[in-house]
């Protein structure tokens, strides 16, 4: 999206094609226009049905938990759509037909990637009875680290949305004509009607619903360009022909981008990231019936993920069956245009898959509206009015969620007059995700940490994250790396959280960068597991200097194992000795 591709002026929608050289600008038939106003319609309803039934979202437990009574399968489409947004949906075809299949092994991080969260976080959260997932860092530390967490995950999720929202319109834009602000402001609007009259309820079942689309429109593309390839068999053997089926690269250099390190390792700490402590996922762990039904909701995610990888795969190998090496647009709108290109000739089936994009972006915006309205009133409000009625409470809760959906718009228009820096924007979500997920395996994780070393960790881990991040793109904007053309449409599946901005792709020819370059050059995918590392480390050493007693929460260890009856509060000296004792101690309690 940093690279501008000019296109004609376009005529009306009843128009196909408009000849431009090798590129042809499609554009919506009214069928197309149709579905896509269907997919709105049916959002809103969804919202409407639950604003209207049920407890007419009276309490704050069902317009911000959905009272806890959500099943299994509701949860875990929820949980797959939350950050399947239109960005990946473009992003992953895109990454295989310009770099070939090795982004397919990112799927060996996922059982790892929802194995811990399902048995490790789940627990905590759940059995604390939690509304928002930084209740549990008053609880390990203090209220200053808390407040730290939630305006961290605010500052985070405010960037993200507006250009989560504006970036598929600004392509769709290009490629078809598609009015870039009427999608915007339609997007925006009923995605904001819909989550502060609906709650978490309506939130999880449109996610549901968009699942659903988002599946449907990707099918159809492959099955319809691969019949027109030739069929799978010849699509394969395009592929293998153009080097795009890449084997198992066992090569252990963190500068590499994608290696079987990078993406079944590093892939892991941003699973951990997303969907061990992300509040817009912690809250749907928390709305489920059962802590049973919670953890279930993970391991159903896992079938879910590959699908959805393989799917992302198979678009980009067929797009690469198509066109080969000789890409007709920009590789930013190369989705899209293939998507227009296929359908051609067959009305509505491109509407499809704009549904298919804008469900993306549906999930994930108001996923983002319903998350920071929790943290928002759970956090910063509550705590100072204590006495504040239940009426009051919920009106103030939606009230919120309409605040935040509007600010989404204004973001949204932010984003279209950052010009370059739109990529910047994309990589501060990934930014911000390692070192929150650092607090908390800190907090977990090692019982001698303190909140003097929480709050100093993770403004370390901040501090690391924007160096390195902020580093490597000034860096590849000076030049200074030959790097490949990139733009925000080439995020990995599950990386429109980072940016491809942060990436290096070292040619062969290329000596190896050193020193301060060599940070700057890390592949992306380890960005959570360092900047989280950095975390730990700090807080850990800051701990060990400075605390006077070791407070600990006898409330998390006792909801992690409700068999033990008593454990020691405090630690009188806060030295890794004794740590280590009370650890030992506290492994013999359990075992009893």
């Amino acid at each position: 999206l940093s690279q501008e591709v000019v296109l004609p002026s376009c005529d009306p929608p009843s128009t196909s094609s408009v000849s431009m050289g090798e590129v042809v600008q499609m554009h919506f038939t009214t069928v197309d226009y149709v579905i896509f106003v269907l997919l709105l319609v049916a959002s809103a309803g969804i919202g409407l049905f639950y604003a209207f039934s049920g407890g007419r979202q009276r309490t704050t437990q069902e317009f911000l938990m959905a009272d806890r009574s959500m099943s299994c399968l509701p949860v875990s489409l929820s949980l797959l759509a939350t950050f399947q947004s239109a960005v990946a949906i473009l992003g992953a075809p895109s990454e295989v037909y310009t770099f070939g299949t090795q982004y397919w092994f990112l799927g060996c991080s996922y059982f790892l990637g929802l194995l811990i969260p399902a048995h490790v976080f789940i627990p905590v959260f759940y059995r604390l009875r939690l509304s928002s997932a930084y209740e549990y860092l008053e609880l390990r530390f203090n209220k200053t680290v808390r407040i730290c967490g939630t305006v961290t995950f605010i500052f985070q999720m405010v960037i993200y949305m507006g250009v989560v929202l504006y970036a598929p319109a600004l392509a769709l834009n290009a490629v078809t004509g598609f009015d870039l602000w009427g999608a915007v402001l339609a997007m925006g609007l009923v995605c904001t009607l819909y989550t502060a009259l609906g709650g978490l309820k309506a939130v999880i079942w449109t996610d549901v619903f968009q699942t659903v689309v988002m599946f449907a429109g990707q099918l159809a593309v492959i099955v319809v360009g691969a019949s027109q390839a030739g069929g799978i068999t010849e699509v394969w053997r395009k592929a293998t022909n153009g080097s795009r089926i890449a084997g198992l690269d066992l090569n252990p250099d963190p500068l590499e981008r994608h290696t079987f390190w990078t993406l079944g390792v590093g892939g892991v700490f941003l699973m951990l990231a997303l969907y061990g402590v992300n509040q817009a996922q912690v809250q749907r762990y928390l709305s489920s019936r059962t802590e049973k039904e919670a953890v279930m909701s993970c391991y159903v995610v896992f079938p879910c993920q590959q699908i959805v990888l393989c799917l992302g795969c198979m678009m980009g190998l067929v797009m690469f069956a198509r066109y080969g090496e000789d890409s007709p647009l920009d590789k930013g709108y190369m989705v899209l245009y293939f998507v227009m290109d296929v359908f051609r000739d067959l009305p509505g089936l491109p509407g499809l898959f704009v549904a298919c994009l804008f469900s993306g972006a549906l999930s994930t915006i108001s996923s983002a509206f319903n998350s920071l309205a929790t943290v928002t009133m759970e956090d910063l409000i509550k705590p100072h009015f204590p006495n504040m009625t239940e009426a009051r409470a919920t009106l103030l809760s939606k009230g919120l969620a309409l605040v935040y959906g509007l600010v989404c718009l204004a973001m949204a228009y932010i984003a279209s007059i950052m010009g370059s820096v739109l990529q910047a924007a994309f990589s501060i979500f990934g930014m911000v995700g390692g070192p929150l997920l650092g607090l908390f395996c800190l907090g977990m994780f090692f019982p001698w940490a303190n909140s003097i070393g929480a709050v100093i960790g993770l403004v370390a881990g901040l501090a690391m994250a924007f160096w390195i991040g902020i580093g490597s793109f000034v860096m590849r904007m000076s030049g200074s790396t030959p790097v490949p053309p990139l733009n925000t449409t080439d995020l990995p599946l599950l990386e429109n959280m980072t940016t491809t901005v942060m990436t290096t792709l070292l040619s062969a020819t290329t000596a190896k960068p050193t020193g301060v370059e060599a940070l700057y050059s890390l592949s992306y995918m380890w960005y959570s597991a360092h900047n989280s590392a950095t975390v730990v480390v700090v807080g850990l050493i800051v701990s060990l200097l400075t605390g006077k007693y070791m407070e600990f929460s006898l409330q998390h260890f006792r909801f992690l194992h409700p068999v033990r009856k008593n454990i020691n509060q405090k630690i009188q000296k806060n030295t890794l000795c004794n740590s280590y004792k009370f650890i030992l101690n506290w492994s013999r309690e359990i075992s009893i």
